[in-house]
């Protein structure tokens, strides 16, 4: 009797739990809806992860946001390297010189740091931003490239490497060059990298370590950092 009661209050325990989830859910969107186009805030963090949790959250919102994607079948977890939930990124404001996959929610995160962060600071520096480079998503690998140790956010397509930036007028900034100026591109580079740290979980940038001296790296994984 006692294992009864105990399971039935675990249930309604669970359900009150969802309930609450639920109406937290209705009162975000309709008080403070996701948008590209809107600076992020409090409310973007918290929308953001949601999406980690509820996949179907996060296509509405590209679709919403007039994101040209597609999904991307799901590649089967094997050796702690996979993927489910991803899209490609078919057309957007600026190139990246190559298509790019990533999962859902850092895909968003991606077309809010490009929308919010990268146009305003390229505006600011007075050039019209054409292109981003950047150095992969997917890649079934380590962290840093190590033989050993835990996988990259890489091996499950939830990160992006940004290595440098085309203008209209042909100029360039590189992260591996440009990181140590002391005029108008390091401080566009440093701009970037903060702005980054409003839409991502993690940022990683030459300020870390050196590992990050040619890139930043973006991901949306379970740790925040912002360096």
């Amino acid at each position: 009797m006692r294992g009864f009661i105990a399971a039935a209050i675990g249930l309604l325990l669970i359900a009150g739990i969802a309930t609450v989830v639920m109406n937290a859910e209705r009162i975000l969107d309709r008080v403070a809806p996701f948008d590209f186009d809107q600076p992020p805030g409090i409310s973007t963090s918290v929308h953001l992860q949601l999406f980690r949790w509820k996949p179907e959250r996060c296509l509405a919102a590209l679709t919403r946001g007039g994101v040209d994607h597609r999904l991307v079948p799901a590649k089967e977890m094997e050796n702690g390297c996979g993927y489910g939930g991803a899209v490609s990124l078919q057309q957007s404001g600026v190139r990246y010189g190559s298509r790019i996959m990533l999962q859902c929610p850092a895909m968003a995160a991606l077309i809010l740091w490009e929308r919010q962060v990268l146009a305003p600071a390229a505006k600011r520096y007075g050039e019209k931003l054409t292109a981003v480079r950047h150095l992969g998503t997917y890649s079934c690998r380590n962290r840093n490239h190590q033989r050993e140790g835990r996988r990259s956010e890489h091996a499950t397509a939830n990160a992006i490497d940004v290595a440098g930036f085309t203008f209209a007028d042909g100029s360039s900034i590189s992260i591996t060059k440009d990181w140590k100026d002391d005029g108008a591109k390091g401080r566009f580079l440093r701009e970037v990298r903060d702005g980054a740290c409003r839409a991502f979980n993690v940022v990683l940038s030459p300020d870390y370590n050196a590992a990050h001296r040619s890139h930043f790296h973006f991901d949306m994984g379970r740790w925040l950092i912002c360096r």
